[in-house]
């Protein structure tokens, strides 16, 4: 008999508590609409009360993406759970997701609070959810270091008191998959009134255990994984969709038939998206959607994928979205092309961003023989990223070589002004960073720096990403051109301008220092 799983993705919640993540309301959007055509459940949108740019965030959601439900996470407390539904209420779907942790080694040291305090408040607290919301998730934080016993306790109480989902998170990663299967079957045979609920996992990847620890949940009763594209997520990670979609997908002859709203060829569009807007690069021997998936180099394996692909392939690039053009489209292509191609890809986009999308297309495709839908992507990606434009890249010049100091001449608009400045510095793309700051008239701290190619071959489109610190907060940048150089500066205008909105102000001239 086939078993009916919900997907619970968490990558707008925890997904951006990945150090050095730091998504705007516009790319949370379109991170969640692309969500929608992946087909997950539910989309957690956010922490309502944690910060008002946070509350907006999952509003903005809740208000403008249909087709899956909208939860806000929020703790066991009374104004927490007000936040939550005032930032959920318009969702087509709205779910509060409320939590409490529940070892002793938490009730100790984080929430000193007794058993029956714990017991008291997660079934109080799930009640005043209900009186907002018919949806109501309950969540054992650190359950899988509780005392199995109490924790049945506890997941009576919240079932008792309305709770429709009750989640028994891995919260530090400590479980081993026989283990936690163990613990979900014992759940659902000793804890009264689970059959009228979800059972949810939410397995973090300290151990590099959470998609096992997942898929021995769904083995043993869980109807419902929390996780995030790419694994994203507080430390280690969490556990990973495209792992765990494909891994029963693949594996149906072990874990038998498991029936979800998962659209496999979206994993792929869905993984890059993420990567583009975060700034946190898929490592290449990443399960499914890295870079060397689908790359075999050994003589025997390349031999044996030539004759029979089943020999050491055990998924096609085709079922994750990894398929060829269908139209060619080049510096001939009209608009009607272009915007039929971008709907084929899934993106929808106003007649004003298609209109700006197609200049930046007509761009590329002067410096590209031929644009592949990759190009596409990091095109609208880029558009994503972009926040209010105080500064504006118009021109840049560059001298540099072997036995010559590496100058920068650049220049930017400020609204509407344009500056000029050249600086110095240890390569092209320092000089290039220190003129940029010199326009801006404020220092960044360079954390870290990346560049790749978003396709192959001389005339790639290149895809920058800058980390940079200020005021003791990390600002991702990301820029993309064929020219490297170009991308990288874009890149750093972007962080700039992250920083300047971040900060509430424009900058009121040259010098001033934010």
């Amino acid at each position: 008999m086939a078993t009916r799983i919900k997907i619970f993705d968490t990558t707008l919640r925890d997904g951006e508590q990945t150090p050095g993540v730091s998504l705007n309301i516009q790319e949370k959007l379109e991170i969640a609409r692309q969500l929608v055509r992946l087909g997950v459940n539910v989309i957690e949108a956010g922490f309502a009360i944690s910060s008002p740019g946070d509350f907006q965030a999952v509003k903005t959601v809740a208000e403008n993406v249909r087709g899956a439900t909208i939860a806000s996470l929020s703790r066991a407390v009374e104004k927490d759970i007000d936040k939550a539904w005032e930032a959920v209420l318009n969702a087509e779907s709205p779910r509060i997701h409320t939590f409490i942790a529940t070892s002793d080694i938490h009730m100790k040291h984080k929430l000193k609070m007794t058993e029956d305090e714990v017991l008291e408040r997660s079934a109080a607290m799930v009640r005043y959810a209900k009186k907002y919301c018919s949806d109501v998730e309950f969540s054992a934080e650190d359950a899988s270091r509780t005392r199995t016993e109490f924790l049945y306790r506890v997941l009576e109480g919240v079932i008792k008191a309305g709770a429709t989902v009750v989640n028994i998170p891995d919260t530090v990663g400590y479980a081993s998959p026989e283990e936690f299967g163990r613990l979900i079957k014992g759940i659902k045979d000793n804890v009264a009134g689970i059959d009228k609920v979800d059972i949810s996992v939410h397995c973090h990847n300290d151990l590099g255990l959470a998609v096992a620890n997942s898929l021995a949940a769904l083995r043993n009763g869980a109807t419902q994984i929390e996780c995030t594209i790419n694994g994203l997520g507080e430390r280690a990670g969490n556990a990973s969709v495209e792992e765990i979609i494909m891994g029963l997908h693949t594996r149906k002859d072990f874990y038998g038939e498991m029936i979800h709203n998962i659209d496999t060829r979206q994993i792929y569009r869905t993984s890059e998206l993420i990567s583009r807007l975060t700034g946190i690069n898929v490592q290449p021997n990443k399960a499914v959607v890295g870079a060397n998936a689908f790359a075999h180099q050994a003589g025997i394996h390349q031999h044996g994928v030539l004759e029979e692909k089943s020999t050491y392939e055990i998924m096609t690039p085709e079922s994750i979205g990894l398929s060829q053009n269908t139209i060619v489209l080049g510096k001939l292509s009209g608009k009607h092309a272009f915007e039929e191609r971008l709907k084929e890809m899934g993106f929808n986009l106003s007649p004003e961003a298609v209109s700006k999308a197609f200049e930046k297309f007509k761009e590329l495709a002067d410096k590209k023989k031929t644009v592949l839908d990759r190009d596409i992507e990091a095109l609208i990606g880029d558009k994503l990223s972009q926040v209010n434009e105080v500064f504006k890249l118009d021109s840049f010049q560059i001298n540099s070589g072997n036995k010559v100091i590496a100058t920068a001449t650049v220049s930017m608009y400020k609204d509407g002004e344009l500056i000029t400045e050249a600086s110095t510095g240890d390569g092209p793309i320092n000089a290039a960073f220190k003129a940029v700051e010199r326009t801006v008239g404020f220092e960044l701290e360079l954390q870290d720096y990346s560049l790749k190619g978003v396709t192959e071959g001389k005339d790639a489109l290149g895809e920058a990403t800058v980390r940079v610190l200020k005021d003791d907060r990390i600002f991702v940048g990301r820029g993309v051109s064929t020219d490297i150089i170009e991308a990288s500066v874009k890149a750093y205008i972007n962080a700039i301008n992250r920083v300047v909105s971040d900060h509430g102000r424009k900058a009121s001239n040259g010098k001033e220092t934010i």
